[in-house]
């Protein structure tokens, strides 16, 4: 890692360097437009509930009610709906999905579409939060039209970080908005344990601190872990011999957990529908049925966290490694994996790995998921503690997905040069 760091300050890599200010200078844009508040509007002051989620992915946008309150939830939730619609549920999509880099293409530009008339909507729900039923239908519009002009530039602002800086640019933003609450986590955790009254209690209270940070240690050692583990499927080509790469294995890689933390992000959205769907209709009983059967804080809650984290890491690794198509695509190019014959039998034996890798990965994002969210059950724990556990699962594996993506770069261009 160190020996990467240093190469990015190399004189042979200053446009790498202008890349990363660029992404830190449009993160840097981000925080500052979480601090506008909507005009004709005031920060909101009760407790946000199962919204303290959003409000955490947002950067703390939605407390303040910001230009950015919505965040990127609404591409997120637009995100879901088109991968959804691309497995044969409407044919348009799933031509689109095999027309590949143009498909793809189309498909982003309908998610994004999708998203801003999503953020249009949410943005309606939210102009009850600061009106209730007492403001005017106007009001209600301007205050939706500015919410959907914010997410719309955080999206566009995405774009650009993708194209001309490193990362992923709308992940990036959700890690950005998590890492600017941590801190406050962290200070409220160590003000409920730690009191200097006397001098036991606050070895006790630092002791709790500690093995509180301990834990957050083991959360970030895990997300690593998963994230590099990986299953090697050997290869072998029958016109072609190991002595044409050199002496060296060929090989697929697939890791245990091919979907990232993209479940955690889908499952924690999906969850706070209802919480949303509650705070605009004003329903005594349904806010009541959400609060206790819907957040992750609760048992039933939790398994549907639980089952929704399970299912999206299925779907999402399916979509990224289709066995149908990769199995052709070993046919065509005359590879098999040895012992497994080509065509159908491949297909079926990639889909067998996928699934057993597939439930040991979910496990391990399940259980990293769930520390944070038992931890609150310690009394006098900061109700935060969940959101800071979910998002640390979010931060670490954005960041090793943008540190991986800058390590290729390096190599690739060495590579290139050790050829010239």
């Amino acid at each position: 890692m160190f020996a990467t760091i240093k190469q990015i300050f190399s004189p042979r890599n200053k446009d790498l360097r202008k890349r990363i200010l660029f992404t830190l200078f449009v993160l840097l844009i981000f925080k500052v437009g979480t601090a506008i508040t909507v005009p004709g509007t005031s920060s909101i002051t009760k407790d946000l509930g199962f919204l303290e989620l959003w409000n955490a992915m947002s950067g703390g946008a939605l407390e303040s009610f910001s230009i950015f309150a919505l965040g990127v939830g609404p591409y997120i939730n637009a995100s879901i709906i088109t991968q959804l619609l691309q497995m044969d549920i409407i044919p348009y999509f799933s031509d689109l999905k095999n027309q590949g880099a143009t498909g793809r293409r189309k498909i982003n530009e309908i998610t994004r579409y999708l998203g801003i008339a999503i953020a249009f909507v949410q943005g309606y729900v939210f102009s009850f939060t600061i009106y209730g039923q007492t403001g005017g239908a106007m009001e209600y519009l301007r205050i939706a039209i500015i919410l959907t002009a914010g997410t719309s530039f955080l999206l566009w602002l995405g774009d650009q970080v993708t194209q001309k800086g490193v990362g992923n640019g709308i992940s990036l933003m959700i890690m950005a908005g998590i890492v600017a609450n941590m801190p406050n986590m962290f200070i409220s955790v160590f003000k409920n344990f730690v009191h200097f009254s006397t001098w036991q209690s606050t070895l006790v209270g630092l002791l709790i601190y500690l093995v509180f940070i301990l834990l957050y240690i083991f959360i970030i050692v895990g997300v690593i872990f998963i994230d590099k583990a990986e299953r090697r499927l050997p290869l072998q080509y029958a016109n072609r011999t190991t002595s044409a790469y050199g002496g060296e294995q060929t090989y697929i890689p697939i890791r245990l957990n091919s979907a990232g933390v993209m479940p955690v992000i889908f499952a924690s959205v999906l969850i706070s529908i209802p919480a949303t769907v509650a705070n605009f209709v004003k329903n005594t009983g349904f806010t009541n049925f959400v609060n206790n059967y819907l957040t992750y804080t609760k048992p039933v809650g939790f398994i549907l966290y639980v089952l929704l984290i399970f299912a999206f890491a299925y779907f999402y690794t399916f979509m990224q490694i289709n066995p149908k198509e990769l199995s052709t695509n070993l046919k065509n190019n005359g590879g098999y994996i040895p012992g497994i014959k080509p065509g159908k039998s491949t297909e079926n034996y990639i889909s067998k790995v996928l699934n057993r890798l597939t439930i040991v990965g979910a496990l391990f994002l399940v259980v990293l998921a769930a520390i944070p969210i038992l931890c609150t059950l310690i009394p006098n724990m900061p109700k935060n503690v969940t959101i800071g556990g979910t998002g640390l699962l979010i931060v670490v594996g954005v960041a090793l997905e943008t540190y991986n993506q800058i390590e290729n770069i390096l190599v690739s261009r060495n590579y290139s040069r050790s050829y010239r």
